[in-house]
């Protein structure tokens, strides 16, 4: 499936090799920075494409805008300064660069750690205002010390290889990742409870999501030991600001060390001045490879799903990337219609399930058959606004594995339900009846 891309607009300052990749795939790219909102709504109705970093926020009202937008690109990791529910919803995929600033974001947070250790910083400006304090700045050495990381992903495994060097004992906990895998890289696995009194340093490496806003708060302070230092270079509103001021006022927190905020900038200058901490002007993706590597990979990645090659880095369209391989096509296409065909004799749809013995591809033919099943009353309805207009609208989709090749949609709600059955032979799909084909499709390609 391959995206129409004509015209891409790039709102924020980026490397130009992002606009020369885009323009040798034959993209019309427009480069305006420092655009309002009211100004980015009027510009973005002529765009198939917007690539941003983090300064331009991407609101529902500016997609609404984008008549034509189809794709919007991070040029990044963090994806929070793009309204994922709105973009969803018009069937607007959002994409980032995962791994384009890895390295640059843990060589930050690993500097926290050695900064905090010999108060580094309050050193410096000591000196150069004149003072030689060498007493009031002792520190201590991180050899033995405990670093709990908490959120597992690419950034905090490599924290953890890193601070291993230094002999620190890495423990962690991350929902996704299991205590084997996280064993690979030498990390203890702890539920968060056992990590806060084992830890002489928190490092987080989250998103900021309902469930961690506020993660580091005035509970988990009293949890830790007496002196604990804490670091935050991923997302602003882990930790809880104003907590943290008091636990460094009473001494339980040691120091912290900051790169990113709840406001940006910070209007927290309890925090901001306080003498045990450590800030930055949110620089963790702030080096030369690591801008010129999400550049070229934003770029790269839009010209790889407008030739449908390929659609990595989708974050809210999971399926779109398995959808897209070749060995899948026909089976999703032909769940998308079997739904859709049975949707037009079912009043008030409730539910709709696909069995097949295509078991690694299950979820991604579920969110076929709700796309099939909402393109009845929305026409626009995609692989990525299905699964949430379905849910809107109260159908629920589910799954079953069977042992024939077919694969049968069967769509509920008031009065009953209809089921189809179909099947795949080559690149092309079939109607089938139960047991034999009765009823030959054109290509569903």
């Amino acid at each position: 499936m391959a995206l129409q891309v004509g015209s891409v607009l790039i709102s924020d300052s980026l490397d130009d090799s992002c606009r020369r990749i885009l323009e040798q795939a034959g993209i019309k790219v427009v480069i305006k920075t420092g655009l309002t909102k009211e100004q980015l709504q009027e510009e973005i109705k002529d765009h198939d494409g917007l690539i941003v970093r983090s300064a331009t926020k991407v609101t529902a009202d500016i997609i609404k805008a984008g008549k034509k937008l189809k794709i919007i690109g991070r040029a990044g990791t963090g994806v929070d300064n793009i309204d994922q529910d709105a973009s969803t919803e018009q069937g607007i995929i959002v994409m980032n660069t995962p791994g384009g600033n890895t390295l640059s974001a843990v060589e930050l947070t690993c500097t926290m750690v050695l900064v905090l250790s010999r108060h580094l910083p309050q050193a410096h400006v000591s000196l150069k205002e004149g003072r030689w304090d060498r007493k009031k700045y002792m520190g201590m050495e991180v050899m033995g010390k405990t670093l709990a990381i908490v959120g597992l992903g690419r950034i905090g495994r490599e924290v953890a290889t890193r601070m291993q060097s230094f002999g620190m004992r890495t423990i962690g906990y991350d929902p996704l990742v299991p205590a084997e895998e996280a064993s690979k890289f030498d990390v203890e696995f702890m539920e968060l409870k056992e990590l806060w009194p084992l830890a002489d340093f928190i490092t987080v490496h989250t998103p900021l999501i309902p469930q961690t806003r506020g993660l580091i708060n005035e509970e988990v302070f009293r949890a830790c030991k007496k002196g604990v230092y804490v670091i935050n270079c991923a997302r602003g509103g882990i930790i809880d600001e104003d907590d943290l001021v008091d636990a460094l006022n009473s001494g339980q927190c040691g120091g912290a060390g900051l790169d990113v905020f709840v406001e940006e900038p910070p209007k927290n200058r309890a925090l901001v001045d306080h003498p045990n901490v450590v800030v930055t002007p949110h620089l963790g993706a702030s080096t030369t490879e690591a801008q010129l590597r999400v550049a070229k990979e934003i770029a790269e990645q839009i010209v790889d799903a407008s030739k449908g090659k390929s659609y990595f880095g989708v974050v809210n369209a999971p399926a779109l990337d398995t959808a897209n391989q070749p060995a899948a096509k026909p089976w999703v296409g032909l769940v998308q219609q079997l739904a859709q065909l049975a949707s037009s004799t079912i009043q008030k749809i409730t539910d709709v399930q696909v069995t097949s013995n295509q078991k690694r591809l299950l979820r991604t033919l579920q969110v076929a058959a709700l796309t099939g099943v909402m393109k009845v009353s929305n026409r626009e309805a995609n692989l990525v606004s299905g699964p949430l207009l379905a849910k809107a609208a109260g159908v629920k989709g589910s799954y079953a594995t069977s042992d024939d090749n077919n694969v049968t949609v069967v769509v509920s709600g008031e009065g009953g339900k209809t089921c189809l059955t179909g099947c795949v032979y080559g690149d092309k799909a079939f109607l089938t009846g139960k047991h034999a084909c009765y009823t030959v499709c054109t290509s569903m390609l």
